[in-house]
């Protein structure tokens, strides 16, 4: 294809392409059907939303398709050089960030468009910590403090700034990250410092915020969720019954598409409750077809890491894949009333910029691995040298990855 006047060729995992226009396509359909009662009530038009979220992918694509012609390993040096300004941006997201639906997440972009920062810090957060992984033999990463600063401190720094605006991905990111250190043969000892530490910490930050109620705004409501989970009265509560009567209005073939009735009652129709909408329209048929998508998407993801001729693409591949795979189960939880309501989309499908952005970004990530090519060194990346012989020189990750060490 040519892109910008230059010939682009797309390569990497023909399969993950696929499944990623596929999941783009049921997005596109249902966004514009969901947006319908939400352009009705804004006194604006289903085709705005419609075309900017076109927009959005095709970005999106764009993006994937120039990161992977990128070699790999060249992200693992970025993250490196990245990791300290965006732990600054996610700092400056804290105290300066626009708060939209009582939560600073966001930014403004000098185009107009907002962004959400801890989006780009999963990211880079999960390509340190498998650089990181793979330059150091599990024998070198026994010591807990010795690698304190330069593993474990960026973790709850990232962490840690993200938590009082956004706890549901906060608690994503350690998930990944942690499992990501389990799988890269992080000492077991270690881990269970780590999540004694990270349990601690989230007490104290509990504890400081019934101290200090100004200290976070989210705090009322993540009380509201978890009582309105358990009780089950309240608003939230509102959105998910209405969510679940989504699902079972469904039944097996759906409605027909544009034919949802609880789009006009689902706040976040568009977004956060998309599923609901898909199954009241396509049915358990198109609403299990979409998660056999995902499901296939991670298997090829899984593939793609076992197959990849280092350990830090091993590494990328399965933490950027269990980043997609965590926010897509969270959403999909949530619709079926199996966890509290959050605010995370589902990836490629639901509207949002910033989703399909990183979520393009980071399977361009993984395809770049997919392509499995060694490149030669540029000018652009001869200062990363150091760190990408480093990588070279480690093993591919198949024996963790098989049971096997």
């Amino acid at each position: 294809m040519t892109l910008f006047g230059k010939e682009i060729r797309v390569e990497g995992d023909r399969t993950l392409w696929i499944l990623s226009g596929i999941l783009a396509a049921v997005g596109t359909l249902t966004v514009y059907s969901a947006s319908s009662n939400l352009a009705f009530n804004n006194g604006g038009s289903t085709m705005v939303d419609l075309l900017k979220h076109s927009a959005f992918l095709f970005s999106g694509f764009v993006i994937a398709t120039l990161v992977h012609r990128v070699n790999y390993k060249l992200f693992g040096n970025l993250a490196k050089l990245l990791i300290i300004p965006v732990i600054l941006l996610l700092i400056y997201t804290l105290v300066n960030g626009v708060n939209i639906s009582n939560a600073a997440r966001w930014i403004r972009l000098p185009f107009g468009q907002t962004f959400q920062p801890s989006a780009l810090a999963a990211i880079v957060l999960v390509a340190y910590v498998a650089r990181y992984l793979a330059v150091h033999t599990k024998e070198e990463l026994r010591g807990f403090r010795k690698h304190f600063i330069g593993l474990i401190l960026p973790i709850l720094l990232v962490v840690g700034f993200i938590l009082p605006a956004n706890f549901s991905t906060a608690a994503l990111i350690f998930g990944v990250t942690y499992l990501l250190l389990f799988i890269g043969g992080y000492p077991i000892r270690n881990l269970i410092i780590l999540a004694g530490s990270g349990i601690a910490a989230l007490a104290l930050f509990i504890l400081l915020v019934f101290q200090f109620p100004n200290l976070t705004n989210r705090f009322d409501t993540w009380k509201t969720r978890i009582e309105s989970f358990s009780s089950g009265e309240s608003t939230e509560n509102y959105q998910v019954t209405k969510a679940k009567m989504a699902i079972a209005e469904g039944k097996i073939v759906g409605k027909g598409f544009g034919k949802s009735v609880m789009k006009n009652f689902l706040p976040q129709s568009n977004s956060d409750f998309i599923f609901a909408v898909i199954t009241e329209e396509m049915g358990t048929l198109g609403g299990g077809l979409t998660i056999i998508v995902y499901i296939w998407l991670i298997f090829r993801i899984l593939t793609i890491a076992t197959k990849a001729p280092t350990s830090f693409g091993s590494l990328l591949s399965l933490g950027l894949g269990l980043t997609i795979l965590a926010q897509a189960l969270v959403n999909l939880s949530v619709a079926v009333n199996l966890i509290p309501v959050t605010g995370q989309t589902l990836p490629l499908v639901s509207k949002g910029g910033t989703s399909v952005w990183m979520t393009a970004l980071a399977l361009g990530m993984i395809l770049s691995v997919s392509r499995g090519k060694a490149e030669n060194e540029s000018e652009e990346n001869e200062a990363f040298s150091d760190a990408e012989d480093a990588i070279d020189s480690e093993q591919p990750l198949k024996p963790i990855l098989d049971g096997q060490a």
